[in-house]
């Protein structure tokens, strides 16, 4: 298959995205003292180039987890930049994955997400068994998760708030 030609667009957005993976070295580095400290870490970039005669506008981040004891390393990706076939592209899609966090506490299961720009009316929720989306739209902003939750947890028990971007959702059985 014949190469492309690249725009100088494109070659931004290229640069932008080995930046990006470069910082994985660091996290690699950090993972001993996490390991150690039962600590989070989060990185995250943007970056922005012309291609396909559009604006292109990328976030990237990720959170690791570490628990202490025997609790496994969670890395979750956050953005909207997701990995192309080819190993030295990406693909910026317009949908956005938020940071999230689930707190099980004693009474009820806690899910915050981050997603500036977003109001409780612009949250749509839809429960299927133990598997939770979140939509959220505006006139220039889209975020979509999908959850796994430890059980199961009906709609019409979950209480929504939204403050400045930090989506909050309290699950009861």
């Amino acid at each position: 298959m014949p190469k492309k030609k690249k725009t100088s667009g494109e070659d931004n957005l290229g640069s932008g995205v080995r930046s990006l993976f470069t910082g994985l070295v660091e996290l690699i580095e950090k993972v001993g003292y996490l390991a150690e400290k039962g600590e989070e870490l989060k990185r995250s970039g943007t970056f922005s180039g012309q291609g396909q005669g559009k604006g292109l506008k990328g976030v990237y981040g990720f959170s690791v987890k570490m628990g202490l004891g025997d609790q496994d390393i969670k890395v979750e990706p956050f953005g909207n930049v997701h990995p192309a076939e080819e190993a030295e592209e990406a693909e910026v899609q317009e949908i956005r994955e938020p940071v999230v966090d689930i707190f099980e506490e004693a009474d009820h299961l806690l899910v915050v997400a981050e997603m500036p720009g977003i109001s409780s009316e612009d949250v749509s929720l839809k429960v299927t068994d133990d598997l939770l989306t979140i939509e959220a739209v505006t006139d220039d902003k889209k975020y979509r998760k999908e959850l796994l939750l430890p059980g199961s947890y009906p709609r019409e028990k979950m209480e929504v708030s939204c403050n400045n971007g930090i989506l909050r959702i309290k699950c009861v059985q």
